[in-house]
């Protein structure tokens, strides 16, 4: 197994949950992955969050899996710890999956995997995230097969984790 310097696929990394719990993405192996940098303040955090959810509910028995991980650098917009991130997204917006330790997703404190998700698939302006909500589908192998932009409606690419649900 390749280590976090050296990574084949999503599936070589660890993070940190909301807890501070390490949680080997390995353990996702053979589920499809939608991985996104969330904000709680974000003018996209409604509509984005509602149909996460909507998709979550729908496909988490057929193997999906929707990896969120809150992050600030974008308008300040996820201000809050931890606790109050998990309360938002859990009361506010019922959702279930899982909420990971709050990253940087550009720049020299970037978390490793997002520099992996971003050598994967860069961006049609170049690798840098652009803003809170940017999602990158994973395959049941751990490998990125797509990255969609922070306005992509989550609904929108419901045909795209379908393919690789059935696949």
């Amino acid at each position: 197994m390749a280590s976090q310097s050296n990574p084949q696929s999503i599936h070589d990394f660890t993070v940190k949950d909301a807890k501070g719990n390490d949680v080997n993405l390995g353990d996702y192996k053979g589920k499809v992955l939608l991985i996104v940098n969330v904000a709680s303040q974000c003018g996209l955090t409604n509509s984005n969050y509602t149909e996460l959810t909507q998709l979550y509910d729908k496909y988490k028995s057929k193997g999906l899996e929707i990896l969120a991980f809150p992050c600030n650098q974008f308008g300040g917009q996820e201000p809050g710890s931890l606790e109050e991130i998990q309360n938002t997204v859990c009361t506010r917006f019922k959702a279930e999956f899982p909420i990971f330790d709050k990253v940087d997703v550009n720049g020299s404190t970037a978390a490793p995997i997002y520099k992996y998700l971003k050598s994967s698939k860069g961006g049609l302006f170049g690798d840098g995230i652009k803003w809170n909500f940017a999602k990158f589908l994973v395959d049941k192998n751990g490998n990125v097969v797509d990255r969609y932009a922070p306005t992509t409606s989550p609904l929108s690419i419901e045909k795209d984790l379908v393919k690789l649900l059935d696949a």
